[in-house]
């Protein structure tokens, strides 16, 4: 089937005419960094506990801590830090997966995805207890949308959350992906996970977290969170407690500090993007939205504003996402690998739980990358190849090193950010496929 969806090389030049391809170069991006050392973090975990009011619960009372997103750095740590901070104050500590449906919506799937992330007992130093039993404990006032709590966490005396704070690649608004989320949606296990994604369609997620997580911080004793934010090189720059009464708010706050930190593309207008790879491991969406700028595949969402690119040409996956190739759809052409590779049911099953469907379409498949290159340049406009501004990265997540095209080589030049590392050359292909390898190899 997937043979039978690929268009040859010979059809795509015979459509588009030959093409001079761009040559390309090598740019890095520079960025001034300040992350906590590896060996500190625990402790900083550690302290951030003491700006939490953990007096809501008694004297030696249990205290719930929610963990479980993929791709926090130093995440054993981090949580292993919280533990030891909670338990210093006087408290009983356990931890709980606070990841909606993930894990196959199972108990055991969910000890085995913090698993997976390094946190189990041994390492963390406290008990997990994981279950997919939920207690409704509220509904918002206008719309009666009932509001779902992991029995677990409902049963503590207190609940602490720990979380990366960071913009969504589904929606944009004051708070995103981070201690609301998990609030709302990793603690409603697969019911609120599944309450959520339904109503975003018509209500929207950005309108939906706060309200949701003042309904469960009233009607919950949920003595704050841990917040951590990420650096550019996504190391672990940032660890803040937050407690409930300032829950909210702060959450907006260190949601712009998230922004500022994150890898962006280092040209806002582009005429084509060559993305490597897509994965799960690099995004929720396999590519992030507010590197591309794409978000057209959810229902009442607003588009980024920046970047803006005219044609995206997509290459592979990351081993680790097995095929899931949600975000596809964001591309315009894609390799003969993607659609060799990628696993339907599994990539279906994410965009229906997540109702973005939209974002795996698949696009138009090409042969190999010349033929890709052939097809972005030739749909791009009255823009000669040489003069296309032509950029190529690893995925969305690894930026800082770019092959890039000479106009944008030249325009390089100009910016203290930025640093020409190799000169343009011309494109130099093996059997039809790019010579050079991934840019940050």
């Amino acid at each position: 089937m997937a043979d039978s969806l690929v268009v040859p090389e010979d059809t795509i030049r015979a459509t588009v005419g030959d093409k001079t391809f761009p040559r390309m170069g090598i740019i890095e991006q520079r960025w001034e960094t300040d992350p906590i050392p590896v060996d500190d973090v625990e402790r900083r975990a550690a302290e951030a506990t003491a700006d939490l009011d953990l007096s809501v619960a008694p004297e030696g009372g249990e205290v719930a801590i929610g963990a479980g997103s993929r791709g926090i750095a130093n995440l054993d740590a981090i949580v292993r830090g919280v533990v030891a901070g909670v338990r210093d104050q006087g408290y009983d500590p356990f931890v709980f997966p606070a990841m909606g449906s993930h894990g196959g919506a199972t108990a055991e799937g969910q000890r085995e995805k913090l698993n997976t992330l390094g946190v189990t007992e041994e390492s963390i130093g406290c008990e997990i207890r994981s279950t997919m039993a939920v207690e409704t404990v509220g509904e918002t006032p206008d719309r009666g949308v009932p509001v779902y709590a992991d029995a677990n966490a409902v049963a503590a005396d207190a609940i602490v959350m720990v979380n990366r704070i960071k913009p969504h690649t589904d929606f944009g608004g004051e708070v995103e992906s981070g201690l609301s989320k998990m609030l709302v949606i990793g603690m409603g296990k697969q019911k609120g996970a599944k309450m959520a994604h339904d109503w975003a369609v018509d209500w929207s997620l950005r309108n939906m977290l706060p309200e949701i997580t003042e309904q469960l911080l009233e009607a919950l004793p949920v003595a704050g969170g841990v917040a951590i934010v990420e650096d550019e090189h996504d190391d672990t720059t940032l660890l803040e407690g937050v407690p409930a009464s300032d829950f909210l708010d702060r959450e907006r706050e260190l949601l712009e500090t998230a922004h500022d930190r994150m890898p962006k593309l280092p040209f806002d207008d582009l005429d084509v993007l060559v993305v490597d790879r897509i994965g799960k491991d690099v995004s929720g969406q396999g590519m992030d939205t507010n590197v591309t700028g794409r978000r057209h595949f959810t229902i009442n969402e607003p588009e980024p504003e920046s970047p803006t690119i005219k044609r995206i040409y997509l290459r592979g996956f990351t081993e680790r996402t097995h095929g899931n190739a949600m975000g596809m759809g964001q591309a315009d052409f894609a390799h003969a690998d993607v659609a060799e590779g990628l696993k339907p049911s599994k990539t279906l099953i994410n965009a229906i739980t997540a109702s973005t469907v939209r974002g795996v379409r698949l696009p138009p498949v090409v042969e190999n990358d010349r033929a890709g290159l052939l097809g972005v340049l030739g749909t791009i406009g009255p823009v000669d190849g040489p003069d296309a501004r032509v950029l190529r990265v690893t995925d969305t997540m690894r930026l800082e090193r770019c092959y890039a095209s000479e106009p944008l080589i030249e325009a390089a030049r100009e910016r203290d950010d930025l640093r020409v590392a190799a000169e343009a050359e011309e494109l130099a292909f093996d059997d039809g496929e790019f010579a050079a390898p991934s840019p940050d190899r």
